[in-house]
C-alpha cells in the first residue's frame, strides 16, 4: 500500500495550533483593494479558525 500524500494546496493554506485547531487566513485580501474600506481590509488581515463542519475534510487532505 503506498503512502498517503498530503494535498499541496491544503498544506500551504492551513496550519495546526497548539491546541489542535486549524488556523486559516481570510480571502479577498490579494488584489482590487481600492474599493474595499480600510476597516474591511484591516479585519481581513487577521487569521481565523476553520469552521467545525470543515475540519474533517481538511484533516483528510492534510493526512492528520
Amino acid at each position: 500500500m503506498p503512502k498517503m500524500k498530503t494535498k499541496s494546496s491544503a498544506k500551504k493554506r492551513f496550519k495546526f495550533t497548539g491546541t489542535g485547531k486549524i488556523k486559516r487566513k481570510h480571502a479577498f485580501k490579494s488584489h482590487i483593494l481600492t474599493k474595499k474600506s480600510t476597516k474591511q481590509k484591516r479585519n481581513l488581515t487577521h487569521s481565523g479558525t476553520v469552521d467545525k463542519a470543515d475540519v474533517k475534510n481538511i484533516k483528510t487532505q492534510l493526512c492528520a
